[in-house]
């Protein structure tokens, strides 16, 4: 009698092969003329120099203007003898963006507004004079196009003069229209709470500040349901997890990358991660990498060798979403489906 073991193999899916490149950061404030003495020397020139060859190394480079580019105007936050916490970078800046390769971004965040909405319109200006596309206020969609394929940005703040992360119904209905029009949709979103102590991704809605910065679990799975292919947050001032949620990289915060003048850069938010994505014809998520940076002096980036970034990201992930995160090699940083 011969008995016939049947073995059971399972059969692992090949990852998806790998069709566009992009590589993300998180805030970029580059020095404001408010208060006097907080541009960075040469007048910018040289601020973006040491990171320059990471962010052209892409199909498609990301980053969040935290704070408007325009040179007039004033502030409803600058109260005479009070604490006048806003930004405004002059609108010849918007060619260090451009010069360094980025080539898209968002401008819905909490300090777009500071100095009014026609200082918004110089922003747009100043940005669109620079091959820079742009997504912030409401209804707004950047569109882009690389390796022959059209992309969207639909870029969110907790906030009605944006794009809103606390109306998930309409943020659903505008991802879902980005995707009608684009072979690929990402978003971005500005949220959660601030601080060294804000580096965890909560259930549930986070507040800061009496504010309500957004449900973002509830929110990134939503607009991904709706078509989103990818979903970069930012706005914590530090590195939080990543997760997959359908095959889709969610980055919940890339922390603050080139900040001059007016931040506080110490501990966690002095260092970060330029995160690499690469992506499937389809949208979904073909692997990655993190690469590390930091701010020294008053806010000026430069890789770091130490890697703190990337071991934070991957600590907290492995924390955060222990079975849906996004595995990090502890030594390369290669961000791998888990």
């Amino acid at each position: 009698m011969f008995v016939t073991a049947l073995v059971a193999v399972a059969l692992t899916a090949a990852p998806p092969e790998p069709f566009l490149r992009l590589r993300a950061v998180g805030d970029i404030m580059m020095g404001t003329t408010v208060p006097e003495g907080k541009l960075p020397p040469d007048d910018g020139a040289k601020l973006l120099e040491g990171v320059s060859a990471l962010l052209q190394d892409a199909d498609l480079t990301f980053a969040n203007f935290e704070g408007p580019l325009c040179d007039s105007g004033t502030s409803a936050k600058c109260r005479k003898g009070g604490n006048c916490f806003a930004f405004r970078t002059p609108t010849a800046y918007a060619k260090y963006l451009e010069a360094a390769g980025i080539d898209f971004g968002s401008t819905a965040n909490n300090h777009s507004g500071d100095f009014g909405e026609a200082c918004r319109r110089e922003t747009e200006a100043a940005l669109d004079a620079h091959h820079i596309a742009w997504s912030g206020p409401p209804g707004s969609i950047a569109h882009v196009t690389a390796r022959g394929k059209k992309v969207a940005l639909v870029a969110f703040h907790t906030s009605a003069a944006c794009n809103d992360v606390n109306d998930l119904a309409a943020a659903k209905k505008l991802v879902a229209q980005a995707k009608a029009e684009s072979d690929l949709v990402i978003v971005s979103f500005h949220g959660g709470a601030e601080g060294t102590n804000a580096t965890r991704v909560k259930d549930g809605a986070e507040r800061y500040l009496g504010e309500n910065r957004g449900d973002l679990k509830t929110f990134t799975h939503g607009v991904i349901d709706a078509g989103a292919d990818l979903v970069l947050g930012h706005g914590p001032h530090v590195v939080r997890a990543m997760e997959l949620y359908k095959d889709r990289l969610i980055a919940y915060s890339l922390g603050n990358f080139a900040t001059y003048g007016r931040f506080d850069l110490s501990g966690p938010l002095g260092f970060t991660v330029l995160l690499e994505v690469s992506l499937a014809e389809d949208g979904r998520f073909a692997g990655g990498k993190l690469v590390p940076t930091k701010q020294e002096g008053k806010g000026v980036p430069f890789p770091d060798d130490t890697g703190r970034g990337a071991k934070l990201v991957r600590q907290l992930t492995q924390a955060d979403f222990p079975k849906t995160g996004v595995r990090i090699d502890e030594a390369s940083f290669v961000v791998s489906a888990p």
